[in-house]
């Protein structure tokens, strides 16, 4: 389960993210918060807009974004994105310290942190096949995964205590400081230990990663499925925030519902770090298991009975995500890994944009728990997408074709018929058969 972190190099990548992640989710529930309470009288579609302009220039900037992974140096280029969202945090605090952050301002900060973030994404994403080599890439994308909802875990129930402490804008100046963790990690890296990687070269190499995923049916679906989730299912910071607030709770109870949905996420994570390869069909599963959890959270009579179905919401989510992650990774020429990666990112945060506002508006105008079997029915939705295309494309039929004559092999032995020495060559070696199992000779 942890053997990626046998290796230095992605040791300090791990610490790094997990300390930084942290920060990132104390600042996330920071905004919502200022947003829903501070800024606006309880307005969702205020958050829904502000979760737009923030995850809306991945899908804006896709070509440029992945094109720009694979082109420069990925561990430069995570300097200057970690640099710049040093100093976009460290700007928002001292604005909400010094009381004059409206909502136009917190908009614009919103889609600063996207614009960095659209960069910083599928550089940070594929930087981890640069960290480890190809066998151990589905493992370290699952503990990246497990590091990140270790801070989720963390980091909302930390935000909510320390807003109502010390207040938002000191949030947004510890997360500042959080940087500084990802910085040191890749500073102490060796160079020389990464792994070696082909680099696009020219402008004209910006649309390969479209076309490539165009002739990839299998990529094409679970972009579909990914797409419906985070369009429409995962904007927790919409549903948990209004259910807070439905259930008579404050900050503290909008961060303590995001740290338990990081219990079920971190189990997820974890269990997908046991898998030695991802596969379409997890993928297709923990789409309907997060579709039907979504709804019966839906119906949930108290905070805490909402609570408790979170875990399984944050658990298929994750597994999920991750699973469909490794697969991108795994499956992807290198070459054009960066470029695919930020397109996967691009429909993940990208879709944002599209079903945030919808979301806001369907929970200030119906109520939240609309807004959740809205999502609930993307899962199942996704769910019914993958399970179309394994069906059609033949996968389960060659499936069980290959289980069903495994079975009438398996007690029969395999004859190898191998040359002897004096009549060993390439030639011969290309061409040798093996001999398929038949009546044994008497």
């Amino acid at each position: 389960m942890f053997r990626s972190l046998g290796i230095y190099n992605y040791r300090l990548w791990f610490i790094g993210a997990l300390v930084s992640n942290i920060g990132g989710w104390m600042q996330s529930t920071a905004q919502d918060w200022v947003v829903l309470t501070e800024l606006t009288d309880n307005n969702a579609a205020a958050m829904g807009v502000t979760m737009a302009l923030q995850f809306g220039p991945p899908l804006l900037l896709v070509s440029i974004t992945g094109w720009a992974a694979d082109r420069f140096d990925r561990r430069h280029l995570l300097f200057a994105t970690q640099s710049a969202l040093l100093l976009l945090a460290i700007g928002a605090g001292v604005m909400l310290l010094t009381h004059v952050m409206t909502l136009p301002f917190m908009f614009c900060f919103a889609l600063a942190f996207g614009i960095v973030t659209a960069f910083d994404a599928p550089a940070r994403q594929a930087f981890v096949s640069d960290v480890v080599a190809k066998e151990n890439a589905s493992n370290a994308v699952a503990l990246n995964s497990a590091s990140f909802n270790t801070a989720r875990l963390i980091g909302p129930a930390v935000g909510g205590i320390l807003i109502v402490a010390i207040g938002t804008g000191w949030v947004f100046i510890v997360n500042a400081v959080t940087f500084f963790a990802m910085l040191l990690a890749l500073r102490l890296m060796h160079a020389r230990d990464l792994v070696p990687r082909a680099r696009a070269t020219g402008p004209r190499k910006l649309a390969d990663g479209f076309r490539y995923v165009a002739r990839r049916p299998d990529l094409v679906v679970t972009f579909i499925m990914v797409f419906l989730l985070g369009a429409f299912g995962m904007n927790f910071p919409i549903f948990a925030s209004t259910m807070a607030l439905e259930f008579g709770q404050g900050a503290d109870g909008y961060g303590v519902l995001s740290s338990i949905l990081a219990i079920g996420s971190l189990a997820g994570a974890l269990l997908s770090a046991r898998r030695e390869k991802a596969r379409m069909r997890v993928v297709m599963w923990a789409a309907g298991g997060f579709g039907i959890a979504s709804l019966v959270s839906s119906f949930m009579p108290t905070y805490f009975a909402y609570a408790l179905v979170l875990v399984f919401v944050g658990f298929f989510t994750v597994t999920m995500l991750t699973t469909a992650n490794g697969y991108v990774q795994t499956t992807t020429d290198p070459a054009l890994r960066g470029r695919v990666l930020a397109l996967y990112m691009a429909v993940i945060m990208g879709a944002t944009p599209i079903g945030a506002p919808i979301a806001g508006w369907i929970a200030e105008e119906f109520g939240p728990r609309v807004a959740i079997v809205v999502g609930g029915v993307a899962g199942v939705l996704a769910f019914a997408v993958g399970a179309v295309w394994l069906m059609m494309s033949g996968r389960v039929h060659r499936h069980e074709q290959l289980r069903f004559r495994l079975r009438l092999d398996e007690t029969r032995p395999l004859h190898v018929v191998t040359p002897g020495p004096e009549e060993f060559s390439d030639a011969v070696a290309s061409t040798t058969p093996i001999r398929i199992p038949g009546p044994s000779p008497r």
